[in-house]
């Protein structure tokens, strides 16, 4: 029988290194090809491998939490056939209609990307090797959960499917390719004997909570929130007010921090690592802010028919089955605005001395994770129409719920818009993504007391603020930019001007 040795492989994105965050497998499971084994954090992203083997699961050589260079063997695959020697490496598998097997994501080969809008910037990031013996995780799984800006829909993942109870063992092996073969599912995880679902995992963590030590109450003998929260002695914030969560929903940005509640964190001294996204983000803020000379500009505006525009298009057939928000209005101001203002999806190359234009808009919402700041883009923003764009932003949602936002899709933006309405803040200063030149705030919509047509009324109002870069935007552009936005919301019918 052969023992194949799978080793971490170069997942594309010029890292050396990365972290088994969750098995999706364990000792004695029987795998075939391109089923996926575990899913690993690199400085970029979170990237589920299949395993280029068939056969019978013998061994996990890295523990779930740890960090390992590239080349490392991770598992250990028995394909069952006799004679083999298991000394010579076994060539991965090849997928139906593809040259070789893709064992991250779209954006392999991308080794110039950086994290938040993936500008270019000069070498690739090396992770500092950790500093003593590494642990195993046991909140598998929780990295998934997100908060996202902008119109992001609802927030997490519905995890409220309850997992049928079973007699036998939960499966690790996901079916692929619609085979019919049992999956694992994705509602709850099981980490030893303790069978719960990610949202619950994280809670119990905040709280201090040993799952193991619960008995739990849910269907088939999973941990449920309850179980956590009793153990917790009520140690748990009561949801968000109503009048917070009305604004949210008015502003059509509700997302996980307004649907759902959010749970009050236990004060106490701790540390946590830098690393992943989180660092990646880091990195890319202090190289803008300290390389870019930012100039930030306000304006607070009356967008009472936009709000107006955006329940009639609701209801219009043409956006059956996406969502109609605010933010998806303002997204195609700011590309219509640019059709008299190109220089804001523009970047100033420092290397060759040139500003470079691009014809293409690759629009980026940016999207705050607990893993940290990532921002995907549509590519090719000003070829769409509303409703295509809201679709692309949908399909971008979709993504960004389950944690599984690629490189390829945050790659090459050109402009970014933020959005800190979501959580009742009424503007903010921006950092620029690197690569980019400009980037927009967009505070929260409220009902506030306002002169219209030389009367005080009670209007939706707004504030934008745009950062720019000086170096090659200067007042009056920058200005003539964020002035032509304003007006497309407080006016949408100006738009046929452009």
């Amino acid at each position: 029988m052969t023992v194949n040795e799978y080793k971490l492989p170069d997942v594309g994105e010029g890292l050396t290194e990365a972290e088994i965050v969750t098995w999706m497998v364990k000792v004695g499971d029987t795998i075939k090809v391109n089923d996926v084994v575990v899913e690993i954090e690199t400085a970029k992203s979170l990237v589920e491998l299949p395993s280029p083997y068939a056969g019978t699961v013998t061994a996990l050589l890295v523990e779930e939490g740890v960090t390992v260079p590239v080349g490392t063997p991770i598992i250990a695959v028995d394909d069952g056939v006799a004679g083999g020697t298991g000394d010579e490496p076994a060539a991965p598998a090849q997928t139906s209609g593809a040259a070789e097997l893709d064992l991250s994501n779209p954006a392999a080969g991308a080794q110039n990307a950086t994290l938040v809008g993936y500008g270019p910037k000069s070498g690739s990031a090396l992770r500092r090797a950790r500093r003593g013996p590494a642990t195993a995780k046991t909140d598998a799984g929780s990295a998934t959960q997100l908060q996202v800006q902008g119109s992001f829909g609802l927030g997490v993942r519905d995890t409220s499917e309850v997992v049928p109870a079973n007699e036998e063992p939960v499966p690790a092996v996901r079916a692929r390719n619609g085979s019919g073969e049992t999956a694992k599912p994705s509602g709850a995880w099981s980490v030893g004997k303790v069978l719960a679902k990610p949202p619950v995992r994280k809670l119990a963590r905040e709280l201090g909570v040993d799952l193991a030590s619960l008995a739990p109450s849910g269907v088939g003998g999973v941990v449920t929130r309850e179980d956590v929260e009793a153990a917790a002695g009520g140690r748990v914030a009561e949801p968000l007010g109503e009048a917070y969560r009305d604004q949210a929903v008015r502003s059509g940005l509700d997302t996980a921090l307004a649907s759902s509640g959010h749970s009050t964190h236990v004060l106490e001294d701790r540390r946590e690592p830098i690393k992943g996204v989180r660092k990646m983000m880091g990195q890319a803020m202090v190289q803008s802010a300290f390389t870019i000379p930012h100039v930030t500009e306000w304006v607070t505006v009356d967008v009472t028919r936009t709000m107006k525009l955006a329940e009639r298009l609701k209801k219009d057939r043409a956006f059956d089955g996406v969502r109609v928000s605010p933010l998806l209005l303002l997204a195609r101001a700011v590309v219509l605005a640019m059709r008299r203002t190109p220089e804001v999806n523009a970047h100033w190359d420092d290397e060759a001395q040139e500003v470079v234009y691009k014809a293409q808009v690759n629009l980026g919402i940016a999207a705050a994770t607990p893993r940290g700041l990532v921002v995907p883009n549509v590519k090719g923003a000003e070829s769409r129409d509303l409703a295509e764009l809201a679709g692309e932003i949908q399909a971008l949602t979709a993504t960004a719920r389950d944690g599984k936002t690629q490189p390829a899709d945050m790659a090459g933006g050109t402009f970014t818009i933020t959005n800190v309405g979501v959580f009742g803040v009424d503007s903010g200063t921006p950092i620029i993504n690197p690569g980019e030149s400009a980037i927009l705030c967009f505070g929260a919509v409220r009902k506030q007391p306002w002169v219209h047509k030389g009367k005080i009324k009670v209007r939706d109002v707004t504030t934008l603020a745009l950062s720019f870069d000086h170096r090659f935007i200067d007042g009056a552009t920058g200005s003539r930019f964020l002035a032509d936005v304003a007006t497309l919301l407080e006016d949408p019918g100006s738009a046929l001007r452009y």
